[in-house]
């Protein structure tokens, strides 16, 4: 997750951060779900500024190496989604739970002192490059009606 630091030297500039979170999948969600800690730089920012980019790509999976593509090509799509990241409470936060821990089990077992919680991925923008040519904007609408693991001809 990508976020404008606010953090003393980084001022302004850009803050990238391992994420953890549930998108898609079985699970249809509208946004992505994470569990944070305020511990983390990146919450600081978005506790100053909510606003975020993730970005994903194919190359995270084993299609591109299958399909004989460079990870930095084109072909290997990726997608950056950008957004606002907001704390859940109650039923979306048990949900978020649920999702979040049956894809990664472990989370259960981090430590409680870092006071986590649940936080949602507002998409508000999806580009999409997948090809030559430059990227796609693809509304949030778009991106969500999408089917995932379609498979390919």
């Amino acid at each position: 997750m990508a976020t404008i630091s606010t953090t003393s030297g980084g001022g302004g500039s850009r803050n990238s951060n391992a994420s953890r979170s549930a998108t898609g999948g079985r699970i249809r969600l509208r946004g992505a779900l994470h569990y944070l800690t305020r511990m983390e730089i990146s919450v600081q920012d978005l506790q100053v500024n909510p606003q975020a980019s993730l970005s994903m790509s194919l190359a995270q999976t084993d299609y591109c190496r299958q399909q004989g593509f460079d990870p930095q090509s084109p072909l290997c799509a990726h997608i950056i989604l950008s957004g606002s990241v907001v704390q859940v409470n109650g039923t979306e936060a048990e949900f978020a739970k649920k999702a979040l821990f049956s894809r990664h089990p472990e989370m259960i077992d981090w430590p409680s002192d870092h006071n986590w919680f649940f936080a949602k991925f507002n998409i508000t923008q999806v580009w999409v490059l997948d090809y030559f040519g430059g990227v796609k904007t693809v509304t949030p609408d778009e991106y969500f009606q999408a089917a995932p693991h379609r498979k390919l001809g």
